[in-house]
């Protein structure tokens, strides 16, 4: 995030490309291990997993499906398989990704892998860096030049003087402060090629300073531009008039549990299913915290209440760190504190196949045939202890291993 955004991004636009994959390697072969195909899915024992050109060509048991003679094989034994992880709230805003459309590609590559391709993801969503540099990482990274996720960005768009505490005081933000206003920026980032738009119905401004909310109607202007492009929107919700904005405005996805409401009042539930909004809950950012450990406490349990609510009222919940904003890499402790209100299944399927369903992503979420090529090889079996989803041997994306355990 830095001054003028959508200025600087705009020269990119012509050279930023959508969604694409990476160069294919040859012929994979995953053998050996047991096979998740999806969440619900009971596991395929001692599997072979052949992906090809990118896309998994045949799932079954050893000695069932053929190998092909010029395929690389892994030996997957004592191994699980499982599909690709999504995060669904990331920040490409560290200082390595400056500059990333000229910066040297193999720090690149070693920081993706530090933030996100060691811990099985293969796709996330940005919701908030600058474009002019995250266009061009997409472009380096789906020509195959810098090994990452699949990845999709959300534009920004704060309330008039929403800029957040914890943001540098200089740092000059997209601020909407009327419904065309907002309506202008969210056609910007449309005609840059972004994938959606990320809202910040709540700033927080500090302790001891009111939260600043956006406005329905400026919120509703920019989901409106949204979704008339098919586009989704994501907001950042503070407190409970941030949570009335994000449902009376027609968002689609809240980017965090909201540590200062106690639990979710039963209309915001049922509107929440009526609606279809979903849920990124980022526990463990809260639980970082830097207040006293039994503030922290008190927060999470909120949080975690929050989330049980959320998915026991039937929300889509979507695997969600804020990573990049926060640098805590390993994914350990937000599967620990998801697991207290969802169960392993739950915890996996936020992880693949809800997010494939609800950015309509067909051939992403699972381990199937004339799937894409996406997966994640684990040490050990998620559903028997939901930390080994943490604990990754290789990450591959379209076919191509992005990520490899030394």
């Amino acid at each position: 995030m830095i001054r003028n955004w959508l200025g600087a991004a705009l020269v990119l636009c012509l050279l930023a490309v959508s969604q694409g994959t990476t160069a294919h390697a040859q012929t994979l072969v995953l053998r050996g291990g047991n096979v998740y195909a999806s969440p619900e899915a009971q596991p395929i024992s001692d599997a072979v997993v052949v992906i090809s050109s990118g896309v998994i060509t045949a799932v079954g048991h050893t000695g069932e499906v053929p190998i092909p003679a010029d395929a690389r094989v892994i030996d997957c034994a004592g191994k699980t398989i499982v599909a690709g992880f999504w995060n669904s709230h990331v920040h490409f805003t560290e200082a390595v990704w400056k500059n990333a459309a000229g910066a040297p590609a193999a720090p690149l590559t070693a920081h993706m892998q530090a933030m996100l391709t060691r811990w099985g993801v293969t796709t996330v969503w940005d919701i908030g860096s600058d474009p002019s540099d995250g266009l061009a990482l997409r472009r380096r990274v789906s020509s195959g030049e810098v090994l990452g996720p699949n990845i999709f960005f959300a534009g920004s768009i704060f309330p008039k003087d929403g800029r957040p505490a914890y943001l540098p005081a200089e740092m000059q933000l997209p601020e909407a402060a009327t419904p065309e206003q907002a309506a202008q920026m969210a056609r910007a980032y449309m005609q840059l090629g972004l994938d959606g738009i990320k809202l910040f119905t709540g700033a927080y401004k500090g302790e001891d300073k009111p939260v600043v909310n956006m406005d329905v109607a400026i919120a509703k202007a920019a989901v409106d531009v949204a979704h008339a492009e098919g586009k989704p929107v994501f907001a950042h919700p503070q407190n409970t008039a941030g949570i009335e904005a994000v449902i009376a405005a027609g968002v689609d996805v809240m980017a965090h549990t909201v540590g200062r409401q106690p639990g979710y009042f039963p209309e915001q539930l049922a509107r929440f299913k009526q609606q279809g909004v979903a849920l990124t809950p980022t526990l463990s950012l809260f639980a970082k915290l830097p207040i006293p450990p039994e503030i922290a406490a008190r927060v999470v349990n909120n949080i975690v209440n929050q989330l049980k609510q959320f998915s026991e009222n039937g929300g889509i919940v979507l695997f969600g760190t804020d990573v990049g904003y926060t640098q805590l890499y390993d994914t350990t402790l937000e599967y620990e504190l998801m697991h207290r209100a969802l169960s392993e299944r739950q915890v996996l399927a936020s992880l693949t196949t809800n997010p494939a369903r609800y950015f309509k992503a067909a051939k992403k979420g699972r381990v199937e045939r004339g799937f894409d090529g996406d997966v994640a090889v684990l040490d050990g079996d998620p559903i028997s202890d939901v930390r080994n989803l943490a604990k990754v041997a290789y990450t591959i994306r379209a076919g191509e291993i992005i990520y490899q355990n030394p």
